[in-house]
């Protein structure tokens, strides 16, 4: 298994840059064949990664430094529990030369004027931010040690900074004493940056900064927001698939106790109350007329999602796999599916909004701070900066909250009656009314060859959209793509020695809205792969683990994929068998960049499976904040293992359901494993996406350990004993 290091790192910065360059040429090459640019596309669209899409440039916009020599860090980004703001305050605090107990971070509102352009999501929010937020903070040193200088008579150059403290020809300024001195600041080139060798918080297991508001349970997320003088909300949401709002009848709410007003737009009807009480119990009395279509079934969405229904791009293709796999003998076949998923979030959507003459203001848990603002101004009529979207702590987001247009229906209820309104999905509602993660079908064929590794592989996976019709994503590009990036996500063959691939997304148009959900089609397009390659591994009559190795390039991204593979297999003292009662499964994925592989301990106990433990190996490249990468890949597993094991939405007679928890059956902490254990690889130079990742191999792990112990190869989740 040994294997020289490459000696020169891979540089995500210059990779960015050159996939921009690449899709340029791509676009603008005339005698390419769209099959064959398509193709091109999808490859940078698997590995790129997105850049920051805001302000890098101006410090102030960025940092607060306060008379007692505290320091406010706006973030752009949200936290939604992934870790975010200890990981930025961990970056800013070694450029600054300030001890991170001087940083507060803080959400960034837009009236503040920085404003990420994109969104929190696709595990992006550290990995983006690295560079800039490094040069912000340097740049914001050196512009205080530039005042500071003329302050004490000297040059910065004389000046040494230690713990936010200036000192020079005797004498000593905080930050703070410097910054209420200065009216206008002067921004200077970015000064070279540390080495992050000497970095004193960077790759440390520093604690979470918002660890104490969230134990001791101050009023940080959506549902917590208040203002004076608020009133209750509440939006009559069908209950039925593709039901569109024709008309309703008030009368009998507008005579319920407590209802300060009913408003009727043109696409909604809702009520504004004293209390939230009385807003939904006068929204019960509402007699909505709704405009209903087709009286959908599960059967029928699984006969749209069936690969061959929908429309056809080849994403990936090497050599010639399909003249391979239509005439040749021994051709191995596997088909692969997973259900509609919920996000099941514990904090439903909702918005306090106060709209104020041609001023609105947001209070709302959101991941698309910049497109909230400009609905919201496009609702009203209002100019863009007279609309302030101010973030909250999310109780979960997942995609979820990608698109909150609920907010311009709490800034329509505020408008009618000139106060704040708080307006709230109930549970029902959020469930019925999710953006779910769209169903899938695979048929994945393959003919193993004379050496016992694989000849030829072809991978057809059907799905619903996932980035097409988000908001996030342009509709020009969708006939430039054809294929939706979200829902091939880790459908692409990942093993580059293979000498005959070929990958076929098909793109299935679905009566309900599916978008974003944590990790996109990574989980399900991992589960059918992966446990493909687990069952041509034993047809060949080799270990799993091998049976990989053998056949990843020799590149660096193939480099990195056999390391996590062969940390994961020494940590967990991979054995492929049954011992005592228990089995391992192996399975291994690349997304967003970053590699990972797990091994699950499963039994089968009172006929129902049981993770023991999962081994867990990831390289994100540099950890900033190794606590924090573990944390997410024990929340990547566990989410993973509750999807595949227990979660499905179901459609009966044009309704979505379950509609509540219990009957919408997940994870609870008896389900988890007893132990995860995550083992941190750092080969790349510089921090690269996290929180998705791991969650892409967990299905296949355990329905791979599942096939060990009864011999049933499990093709569905959630999974099922026959």
């Amino acid at each position: 298994m040994s294997e020289s290091k490459p000696k020169k790192k891979f540089s995500r910065r210059k990779f960015i840059v050159r996939s921009a360059v690449g899709v340029g040429v791509l676009l603008g090459s005339g005698y390419l064949t769209r099959s064959i640019w398509r193709r091109s596309l999808a490859s940078l669209a698997n590995s790129a990664e997105a850049p920051f899409m805001g302000d890098t440039e101006t410090p102030p916009l960025w940092f607060e430094v306060r008379a007692d020599n505290q320091i406010i860090l706006y973030s752009p980004k949200v936290e939604m529990g992934q870790g975010t703001f200890t990981g930025l305050a961990q970056i800013a605090a070694d450029e600054l030369e300030v001890d991170i107990s001087q940083i507060k971070v803080v959400h960034a509102p837009t009236s503040s004027g920085n404003i990420d352009g994109l969104s929190t999501g696709g595990s992006t929010s550290i990995n983006s931010l690295w560079q800039p937020l490094r040069e912000l903070a340097a740049t914001m040193r050196e512009m205080l040690k530039n005042e500071a200088a003329k302050m004490l008579g000297t040059t910065a150059a004389e000046l040494t900074v230690k713990d936010g403290v200036i000192s020079g020809n005797g004498k000593s300024l905080t930050y703070g004493d410097v910054a209420k001195e200065v009216q206008e600041w002067d921004i200077p080139d970015v000064p070279p940056l540390k080495d992050i060798k000497t970095y004193k918080y960077v790759g440390k297991p520093v604690p979470r900064v918002d660890l104490r508001d969230k134990v001791m349970g101050a009023p940080i997320f959506g549902m917590d927001a208040t203002m004076p003088g608020m009133l209750y909300g509440a939006v009559v949401r069908p209950s039925s698939i593709g039901a569109k709002y024709v008309s309703a009848d008030t009368s009998e709410a507008e005579k319920m106790p407590g209802v300060v007003k009913i408003v009727k737009e043109a696409d909604f009807v809702g009520v504004i109350a004293n209390s939230r009480m009385e807003a939904e119990k006068a929204k019960s009395g509402i007699k909505v007329t709704w405009d209903i279509g087709k009286n959908w079934q599960s059967e029928d969405i699984e006969e749209m999602i069936r690969v061959g229904k929908g429309d056809p791009v080849v994403i990936q293709k090497k050599g010639g796999s399909r003249r391979i796999l239509d005439n040749e003998e021994g051709v191995i076949t596997a088909e692969f599916k997973s259900p509609i998923g919920a996000h099941a979030q514990l904090e439903p959507n909702g918005a306090l909004a106060f709209v104020e003459g041609d001023k609105a203001t947001v209070m709302i848990s959101t991941q698309v701070v910049s497109i909230t603002r400009t609905e919201v101004a496009g609702r009203l009529g209002l100019a863009e900066e007279n609309v302030n979207i101010i973030p909250t702590f999310l109780g979960g987001g997942f995609g979820r909250r990608l698109h909150t247009p609920n907010a311009m229906q709490a800034a329509v209820l505020s408008k009618a009656v000139g106060k704040p309104v708080k307006c709230f999905f109930d549970r029902k509602e959020e469930f019925q009314n999710d953006t779910f993660r769209p169903p899938t079908h695979h048929v994945l064929k393959a003919k193993l060859g004379e050496n016992g590794l694989i000849k030829a592989i072809e991978h057809n996976l059907s799905s619903g959209d996932v980035m097409f019709g988000s908001p996030l994503f342009p509709g020009i590009a969708e006939p430039i793509l054809g294929a939706d990036v979200g829902a091939w996500r880790g459908g692409m063959i990942q093993y580059g020695k293979i000498p005959n691939f070929r990958a076929i997304s098909w793109r299935v148009k679905l009566p309900f809205a599916t978008s974003w959900w944590r990790s996109l089609g990574l989980l399900a397009n991992t589960f059918a792969i992966e446990s493909f390659m687990d069952e041509l591994a034993i047809k060949a009559g080799k270990d799993p683990v091998e049976f990989r190795l053998d056949q990843i390039q020799e590149d660096e991204a193939g480099y990195r994929l056999k390391e996590v593979i062969k940390a994961a297999a020494q940590k967990a003292g991979w054995k492929d068998g049954v011992q005592n009662g228990r089995a391992m499964g192996f399975a291994a994925s690349t997304d967003a960049g970053t590699p990972c592989a797990h091994v699950a301990e499963v039994s089968i106990e009172e006929g129902a499976i049981k993770v023991h433990k999962v081994t867990c190996a990831i390289d994100p490249g540099l950890a900033v904040n190794p606590d924090q990468v573990r944390a997410q890949c024990e929340g990547s597993i566990v989410m993973g293992l509750s999807a595949a094991m227990y979660e499905k939405m179901t459609v009966k007679d044009g309704e979505l359901s379950p509609t509540i928890y219990g009957p919408y059956r997940m994870a609870l902490m008896k389900d988890a494993p007893k132990e995860i254990d995550v083992v941190i690889l750092e080969n790349a130079d510089a921090p690269g996406a996290v929180g998705e990742p791991p969650l892409g191999p967990i299905g296949a792990a355990i329905a791979n350990a599942v096939f060990r112990l009864t011999g049933q190869r499990l093709r569905e989740m959630p999974f099922e004993l026959s």
